[in-house]
C-alpha cells in the first residue's frame, strides 16, 4: 500500500515539474539542493549512476538517520534525478530527468565543484563513521555529536572501554568553532597527584628541582581550544577541587608562579566509571559534576549492536588488507568464523575487535578466516563447559558468581553488592569491566530495582 501512495505520489510531483514555468523550476531546484544531504546524495548517485544504493548504506556513508535519509531520496525522486530500482530492500539510482530543463539546472549543479563540508575535513569524523554500522544506535550518538558542537556547553561521553570515547572527543572539537585552535587530551588515571598541578597547570623556571625552564600547562596550550579530560572518574579529590576551581573562575597560576592566567576552553570529559554512583559515595565531588555533565552523550558497547559485529569485522579486514597491499577479496571470513565473533561479549569494544581482526587475518593460512583462526587475548570470556579438565579462570569464576547473584536478586544492585559483601561502586566497577546486562523480560519489563 506505502509503495501505490509513494508511486502516485511520485508521479504527481513529476507531473507537477514538467508543468513548472522556467523560473518556478529553478527556484524549486535550488531549494532542492539548498539541503546538504540532499546535495550530497544527489552527487553521490550520479558519481557512481551504473549502481544502485539501498537506504541503509547511504545511511552509513552520510552517517544520517534512516527517515532523513528516506525523506531525502524521495525528495529527489519526486524532482526527476533519482529512481527507485528494483531489488529488497528498496534501491534507488541516479535518473537523467525527461524535462530539458531539469536536466540543463542538473548538469549546471554537478559541474559546479562541491562545498566541502566540515564533516567531510574532519579526520574524526571519517573513523568515526567506520565505527557505523546497521544499528541506529551510532547514528543517534552521531546527531548528538552535531549538536554539543554548535555551542561550548560541558560534555561528558559515558562509554565502555574501547568504544570511542576520544574519537568522539576530537569530533566535537573538529566540528565546532574552535577546530583551528588545539585539542588537549589529558589521561587522568595515568596522571598522579604529584604531577596534576605541574602537567596541568605548568609550572615557572625553579618552581621545584628539575624544573630548568617555564613549562605552559595543558590548560594554558588549550586557550581558545578544547581541553579533553580522558577518565575523569579516576581523578582524586584534591585533584577536582582544583578543576572546580579553574572551572569557576576561568583563571590558574602556574606552579611556583604569582600571576594569574585567564583561560578560555572548552572541557569534555570521558569516563567508564559509574560517576552517580561515585557522587552518592562521596568519591567524585558532586558540583564539579554538574559542571562536567552540563550534556551527556552515552556510547554503546559492541554487545549492544550484535548486528553490527559482522559488518565492522569485514571493513577492518579490508582496511588490513589494503594496508598489506593486498586486494580486499584476498581474505574472507566463514559463517563459523563470524558466529564465533557475533558469540563473543566483547569487553574491548570496537578497538579489540579491530586488533582480533587483524591478528586472524594474519594467522590464516588461506583464504578464509577460520573459527580456529579467531584468538581472543582478554582474559575475562564468558564461561563455557569446561572442556575435558579445564578448569575456570579466577576472572571467570568472578564474572560467572556475580552474574549468579544479580540474576537471583533480579538485578537489584543494593542487594547483590549485600551478598557480595562489596560496595555499590566496586560492583558498578565489575559490571562495567564484565560488559553484564539483564536478561530481556517478557513485555520488555524491567527487573525489580534494576537500578537501585
Amino acid at each position: 500500500m506505502d509503495d501505490v501512495i509513494f508511486s502516485a505520489r511520485r508521479a504527481s510531483a513529476r507531473a507537477a515539474v514538467r508543468t513548472a514555468e522556467p523560473g518556478d523550476l529553478d527556484a524549486r531546484f535550488r531549494t532542492l539542493v539548498q539541503s546538504p544531504l540532499r546535495a550530497g546524495i544527489l552527487r553521490y548517485l550520479n558519481s557512481r549512476a551504473d549502481e544502485a544504493f539501498d537506504v541503509e548504506s547511504l545511511m552509513q556513508t552520510f552517517g544520517r538517520l534512516k527517515l532523513d535519509v528516506e525523506n531525502c531520496v524521495r525528495e529527489l525522486a519526486d524532482f526527476g534525478v533519482a529512481r527507485p530500482a528494483a531489488g529488497n530492500p528498496a534501491q534507488f539510482t541516479a535518473e537523467r530527468p525527461a524535462n530539458p530543463g531539469v536536466a540543463e539546472l542538473l548538469d549546471h549543479f554537478l559541474e559546479r565543484r562541491a562545498a566541502v563540508s566540515t564533516e567531510d575535513q574532519s579526520p574524526s569524523v571519517q573513523r568515526f563513521r567506520e565505527m557505523i554500522g546497521r544499528d541506529e544506535k551510532m547514528l543517534i550518538v552521531f546527531e548528538w555529536i552535531r549538536t554539543a558542537a554548535k555551542s561550548d556547553i560541558s560534555v561528558l561521553i559515558l562509554g565502555p572501554t574501547g568504544s570511542g570515547k576520544e574519537v568522539v572527543a576530537r569530533m566535537i572539537h573538529e566540528l565546532s568553532r574552535r577546530t583551528d585552535a588545539k585539542f588537549q587530551a589529558v589521561n587522568c588515571a595515568a596522571l598522579p597527584d604529584t604531577l596534576f598541578e605541574s602537567e596541568i597547570f605548568g609550572y615557572e623556571k625553579g618552581a621545584f628541582t628539575g624544573a630548568h625552564d617555564r613549562k605552559p600547562g595543558r590548560l594554558e596550550l588549550a586557550n581558545d581550544g578544547t581541553l579533553f579530560l580522558d577518565e575523569i572518574g579516576d581523578m582524586s579529590l584534591i585533584a577536582q577541587a582544583k578543576l572546580l576551581r579553574v572551572l569557576e573562575e576561568r583563571r590558574f597560576e602556574r606552579l611556583g608562579g604569582h600571576k594569574s592566567i585567564s583561560v578560555d576552553f572548552r572541557l569534555i570529559s570521558a569516563t567508564n566509571r559509574p560517576l552517580e554512583q561515585f557522587v552518592r559515595d562521596s568519591r567524585f565531588r558532586e558540583d564539579l559534576y554538574y559542571r562536567v555533565n552540563a550534556f551527556a552523550i552515552r556510547l554503546p558497547s559492541l554487545r549492544e549492536r550484535q548486528v553490527d559485529i559482522p559488518v565492522l569485522a569485514q571493513r577492518f579486514l579490508n582496511r588490513y588488507c589494503a594496508a598489506q597491499g593486498m586486494p580486499l577479496d584476498s581474505k574472507g571470513f566463514t559463517r563459523e568464523s563470524l558466529d564465533v565473533l557475533i558469540a563473543y561479549h566483547w569487553p574491548g569494544n570496537i578497538r579489540e575487535l579491530e586488533s582480533t581482526v587483524s591478528r586472524a587475518a594474519l594467522s590464516a593460512p588461506g583464504r578464509n578466516i577460520r573459527a580456529s583462526d579467531i584468538e581472543f587475548l582478554h582474559a575475562t570470556a564468558p564461561p563455557t563447559a569446561p572442556a575435558g579438565d579445564r578448569l575456570p579462570s579466577l576472572a571467570e569464576a568472578e564474572r560467572a558468581h556475580i552474574v549468579r547473584v544479580l540474576e537471583a536478586v533480579q538485578w537489584n544492585k543494593k542487594e547483590a553488592a549485600r551478598v557480595l559483601a562489596i560496595s555499590r561502586g566496586t560492583l558498578y566497577r565489575k559490571i562495567l569491566e564484565y560488559s553484564l546486562e539483564p536478561e530481556p523480560r517478557a513485555g520488555g519489563r524491567r527487573s525489580r530495582d534494576e537500578d537501585a
